[in-house]
């Protein structure tokens, strides 16, 4: 009866909560961690987390970083050419200084530095595609920034994961092993897209009734997933992996990326945050100077977002858009919170931390994007026009 309750309480709330935070304005990933909260074990105690939902919100987990992976356009990264990708990891290197001066502040160590090193491309993208900067100069600055931020975390983390567990030793060489295993799929796939292009159109075909896109796209993201396990290797590292590989090798992806989208954010992504909140123990807030360190946390995930941003004045951004950029950089969320879950894993930080984590995603995924809105100038009339054309909408609409 118990296993029921969950399935019917959580597949109701998956399909209702976007709803209502839409009317609400505010995050529908803040939403979903805050509902599992009250009908966790901690509050209510309506639904218990079980086998079956740690799966599916794991299941959903990968989607995630998979799609993060997948949303990476690298013909706009081509197009910037190397100095945007220099300034973008300048930033990210002054980002990763502050956040171990600021993690030594308040008594925590290299693990600390790379959470605070984080940020959300799942947050990023949407919110340039829905102000319609995407394709703008500040965009584009904020946009290779946060993949570069995701992807070196991701793999510091990974290294920083493997030492921990094993030491320092040939375990290590694990992480470039995944590097170069995906690397020959890369090829494979280069190599099978142009001898086979009839083929591999139907993986982009909307009328397709095989849904051969999905399948190949879950097939290659489990593929090496399971090489990361393999490996010994964080497997969220693989999943975003897979996602980069096939937007590598499939520029123009057609209708699967909506897809994707559609069956990933539609229900098993909205259960991996369910879940989240469902861990989240309320009994640490009431834990001694636990609700001050989370304030403190908060405050420093956003200073080493906003400073380092400056050099973004290198790319003739305005003092006002520096600010937005920095504002919409300092967002976390999915990445930050499975770094704080591994953490607690491997015994690195305690349940107090990963509580105050949790709040920093629910505060910053709903407040980042609501002030980069309100910070970010006005888009003059051409730039308006060119992203319009960029998103295949025509001016008129």
């Amino acid at each position: 009866m118990e296993r029921a309750t969950s399935i019917i309480v959580i597949s109701v709330a998956a399909f209702v909560l976007p709803l209502i935070a839409r009317r609400l304005r505010i995050s529908a990933v803040a939403l979903e961690i805050i509902f599992g909260i009250a009908i966790g074990p901690f509050a209510l105690n309506i639904v218990e987390r079980s086998e079956l939902l740690d799966f599916l919100a794991e299941f959903g987990f990968f989607l995630l970083m998979f799609l993060s992976g997948f949303e990476i356009d690298f013909g706009k990264l081509e197009r910037q050419g190397s100095s945007q990708l220099a300034l973008g990891a300048a930033v990210f290197v002054l980002t990763l200084g502050l956040s171990y001066w600021a993690a030594h502040a308040m008594g925590y160590g290299v693990f600390v530095t790379l959470l605070l090193a984080t940020t959300s491309v799942g947050l990023v993208v949407p919110t340039l595609r829905n102000t319609r900067r995407t394709a703008t100069r500040l965009g584009q600055s904020i946009l290779i920034s946060a993949l570069l931020a995701d992807f070196l975390t991701l793999v510091g983390v990974t290294f920083f994961a493997l030492i921990s567990e094993h030491g320092l030793g040939w375990r290590i060489l694990n992480v470039p092993a995944l590097f170069a295993i995906t690397g020959i799929l890369l090829l494979i796939l280069k190599r099978a897209a142009w001898w086979y292009p009839e083929w591999f159109e139907r993986l982009f075909s909307l009328n397709d009734p095989a849904e051969l896109g999905i399948r190949a796209s879950i097939a290659l993201m489990f593929v090496i997933v399971g090489l990361s396990y393999a490996l010994e290797v964080e497997p969220i590292l693989g999943a975003f992996l897979a996602g980069s590989v096939f937007a590598l090798v499939f520029r123009h992806r057609g209708a699967l990326e909506q897809q994707l989208s559609g069956f990933s954010y539609g229900f098993l992504i909205p259960i991996f945050f369910i879940n989240v909140g469902l861990s989240f123990e309320l009994a640490a807030l009431s834990e001694t100077g636990v609700l001050l360190r989370a304030l403190i946390l908060i405050v420093a995930a956003v200073l080493v977002k906003i400073l380092p941003a400056f050099l973004l004045c290198l790319r003739r951004l305005s003092l006002r858009e520096v600010i937005a950029a920095g504002t919409l950089l300092s967002a976390r969320l999915s990445l930050v919170i499975a770094v704080a879950t591994l953490g607690l894993r491997l015994g690195l930080i305690e349940h107090g931390l990963r509580s105050s984590v949790i709040l920093l995603a629910v505060v910053s995924s709903t407040v980042a994007p609501t002030l980069f809105r309100v910070l970010a100038p006005p888009l003059p009339p051409a730039a308006r026009t060119i992203e319009e054309s960029w998103n295949g909408v025509r001016p008129s609409e």
